[in-house]
């Protein structure tokens, strides 16, 4: 990612944060509820933030209906090595 992309990401982040202390209003959906909402969405801008410390996660928030739209996800455990256990 370039210098330019990570300050353009950073700011975008920085510019939801202001309007969340403004409005105040975090929504928690499931993924399939996001996905109803951002295929409703005009123009969405979806703000993306990998996570966690000892498993790896994401987070997804999209600002809709004046709700800040908010999904984790944490993907499943890869299978290391030849066959499946069992």
């Amino acid at each position: 990612m370039s210098y330019a992309a990570a300050g353009a990401a950073s700011g975008a982040a920085h510019a939801i944060a202001e309007a969340i202390k403004a409005s105040g209003a975090i929504v928690t959906v499931d993924p399939e509820e996001f996905n109803k909402i951002l295929a409703k969405a005009q123009s969405p801008l979806v703000v993306a933030a990998k996570g966690g410390f000892f498993k790896t996660s994401y987070q997804y928030r999209l600002q809709g209906a004046g709700f800040l739209h908010q999904v984790s996800h944490r993907p499943a455990p890869r299978r290391r090595g030849r066959g499946s256990p069992g």
